[in-house]
């Protein structure tokens, strides 16, 4: 086990290649799908928070199932939209980065505007008065809220990133895992267990934990800051 131990942890001194090469991978797509998830879930968060529509509990409902739905559901959802016999097949992502972005994307949204909801909703209930006395249109109040919430925002996107990049079963299945291309951290990780490669697989985990550890760190930083100014 100690040398185990040691040669990941060379791989990761020398810089190794292959290592670099799957992280480089994972953060692209991850990054990409958060960034795309960001952009469609804060709107949803925003426009459930604080608009009364017909079908707004059921459309509530629906984001908090999606949030918990296995990621190998999704997976096989987005493999069958993009084969080639599915509907999205002309356009030749599967086994692709930018297919492995959809699915990441489909993850993350739910989750960014399930939590973005919950954060601008209890807002929007202390400030929706003053917004109307005010006689601020709706998209000014809006922006100040999301500028006024903008602290535990992040700690929702933040969130999304953790969903993303510790995410296994959707990129295994859209991606293929292949070696240079769609491989990523966690299922480079599956994989290499599997054919007794520790080193690279754990010298893998290392680095899945550091960026974990890291979002957690300025998630903490955030909180830190948001508590000093405003109480």
């Amino acid at each position: 086990m100690l040398i185990t131990f040691q040669d990941a942890f060379l791989l990761l001194a020398q810089l190794d290649a292959g290592v670099i090469g799957i992280v480089l991978v994972s953060l692209q797509v991850s990054l990409t799908a958060l960034l795309f998830g960001t952009l469609l879930g804060l709107p949803i968060g925003a426009l459930l928070a604080t608009e009364e529509f017909r079908g707004k509990k059921a459309t509530t409902v629906l984001i908090n199932t999606l949030m918990g739905v296995p990621t190998v559901i999704v997976g096989v959802v987005i493999y069958l939209l993009l084969s080639r016999s599915g509907p999205l097949g002309p356009w030749g992502w599967l086994f692709t980065p930018k297919g492995m972005i959809l699915a990441q994307t489909l993850l993350t949204t739910p989750l960014i505007a399930a939590l973005s909801r919950q954060i601008l909703e209890d807002s929007w209930k202390i400030h929706r008065d003053s917004f109307k006395a005010l006689r601020l249109p709706h998209l000014s109040s809006l922006k100040w809220l999301m500028w006024d919430c903008r602290f535990s925002l992040t700690i929702a996107v933040l969130a999304g990133l953790a969903r993303a990049i510790s995410e296994v079963g959707a990129v295994m299945i859209v991606g293929g895992n292949i070696d240079g291309f769609t491989r990523t951290m966690t299922t480079a990780i599956a994989l290499e267990t599997s054919k007794g490669d520790l080193p690279l697989a754990l010298a893998l985990g290392i680095v899945l934990l550091m960026i974990v550890l890291l979002a957690n760190l300025f998630t903490f930083a955030v909180r830190q800051v948001a508590e000093r100014r405003y109480g």
